[in-house]
């Protein structure tokens, strides 16, 4: 299939295959399963661990954990960071702009990282 309309047509002949695997699922779905599926004892009742649930819904988390959470993605993002700056300082002529670039940006990441080790953050209770 060549020219214009030949992509249409494939795109339209792959989306035609798509259905028909969609449609050939469901339909053999609808012939293998069992008429009136059986309903064991308990499959209603949420599960967790094999113990069946005792008390109320409601819990507390520390909020430490989330800000330990925080703290790790936020750092290693810039350790994401640091990898194509490594790359780009190899090259001619980046290599001043992309150390004070670079400099900048992890005097501000360590600027975070002393606020939150000044306001106790990091102490683990």
């Amino acid at each position: 299939m060549e020219g214009y309309l030949g992509s249409y047509a494939t795109l339209g002949l792959l989306l035609a295959a798509g259905v028909l695997v969609f449609v050939g699922a469901f339909g053999a779905n609808r012939l293998l399963r069992p008429a009136r599926p059986a309903e064991p004892a308990g499959k209603r009742i949420a599960y967790e661990s094999g113990i069946d649930p005792v008390g109320g819904d409601w819990a507390q988390a520390q909020i430490r954990y989330y800000v330990y959470a925080y703290l790790y993605v936020l750092f290693a993002v810039e350790a994401v960071f640091l990898f194509p700056w490594a790359v780009v300082f190899d090259r001619p002529g980046f290599g001043l702009v992309s150390v004070v670039e670079m400099g900048i940006f992890v005097a501000v990441l360590a600027l975070g990282i002393l606020y939150a080790w000044r306001k106790k953050i990091l102490t683990w209770t």
